[in-house]
């Protein structure tokens, strides 16, 4: 919870695609630092604990900017479908495919299938983040509607969008 709490302003004053992505890079090499610490045996179950804790921070504050972000490329109209798909697609992912993965590699009992786990995670979120800094829109400090028009103004004749003064244009009628 403090990750988005105490990074949340970031994202818009040094910029979305910087900071998700380095929260998402950022997370999955400490991810990589835990695993390679857990492998040598010289975590205890606090110093993991504290090690996990410093993964989330980041990972968290990346993953709540990111939801809403990919909404705010889609039109006004299609955002709160976008944010469903989003999730619904990242939860099952994550939900699904996660836990159980996750579970038999862990279940074994084998200090290096557990630290196979925290690699395949870590390699997930750093290609995340490595995906933000290819695809990401710059979104800070824009209106929503400077980043995707919202649909039912595409086509709409209004006033203030022709300038004023300027007349309606004609439709229909008889020739000349």
């Amino acid at each position: 919870m403090l990750g988005p709490l105490l990074l949340g302003r970031l994202f818009d004053t040094v910029g979305r695609v910087p900071m998700i992505a380095g929260s998402y890079i950022g997370s999955g090499v400490l991810l990589l630092g835990t695993a390679w610490l857990f492998h040598s045996g010289v975590l205890s179950a606090v110093t993991m604990t504290a090690c996990w804790c410093a993964v989330l921070f980041f990972a968290s504050a990346g993953a709540s900017a990111a939801y809403l972000t990919v909404s705010e490329i889609f039109p006004m109209e299609t955002r709160a479908m976008a944010i469903a798909f989003f999730y619904a697609i990242g939860t099952a992912a994550g939900g699904i495919t996660g836990p159980l993965l996750f579970a038999k590699l862990v279940g074994t009992g084998n200090v290096g299938d557990t630290v196979v786990a925290f690699v395949i995670g870590a390699a997930v979120m750093i290609i995340g983040g490595l995906v933000e800094l290819t695809l990401g829109v710059k979104a800070e400090g824009k209106s929503l509607e400077e980043l995707a028009t919202p649909l039912s103004a595409e086509h709409a004749d209004i006033p203030s969008q022709r300038g004023a003064g300027t007349p309606a244009p004609v439709t229909g009628g008889a020739p000349g």
